[in-house]
């Protein structure tokens, strides 16, 4: 890892499960991220405003309610709107395969589903914003 690279863990919407959420956070800190989780129940506008605020290098969106194909475009234009498009989004939870080329066509960078294990994901994005960092 180039630097420690500060990522917004997020919940929008009203889904009010959030221990894959957390799980993914704590994963991401034992790998040596800053990682900021949001809490429960966020809108797009405070997941932004967090990323913003943090200065974040990457936002992770935790969806288990079926409205990944609404909130998540929305954070990316919300990013785009607040000049902040270095932002790396990721998202993870319940998200059909046939979503998933959908939300990287809105500027996700990466989806992961269920059973994805969780070195895969810390060592995906190290690997993206290292990338990232050197171009």
């Amino acid at each position: 890892m180039n630097r420690p690279y500060r990522v917004v863990v997020a919940k929008p919407g009203l889904d009010g499960h959030d221990r894959g959420a957390k799980v993914i956070a704590r994963a991401l800190r034992d790998a040596g991220f800053e990682v900021i989780y949001t809490g429960l129940h966020q809108t797009p506008e405070q997941v932004v405003e967090a990323v913003i605020q943090e200065d974040a290098d990457a936002v992770g969106l935790s969806l288990l309610s079926g409205a990944h194909m609404t909130l998540v475009p929305k954070v990316v234009q919300l990013l785009h709107d607040r000049d902040a498009d270095d932002v790396l989004v990721m998202c993870g939870g319940i998200i059909p395969d046939a979503d998933i080329p959908k939300l990287k066509e809105a500027g996700v960078a990466a989806c992961f589903t269920p059973g994805t294990p969780l070195p895969e994901i810390s060592q995906w994005l190290e690997r993206a914003l290292d990338e990232r960092e050197a171009s």
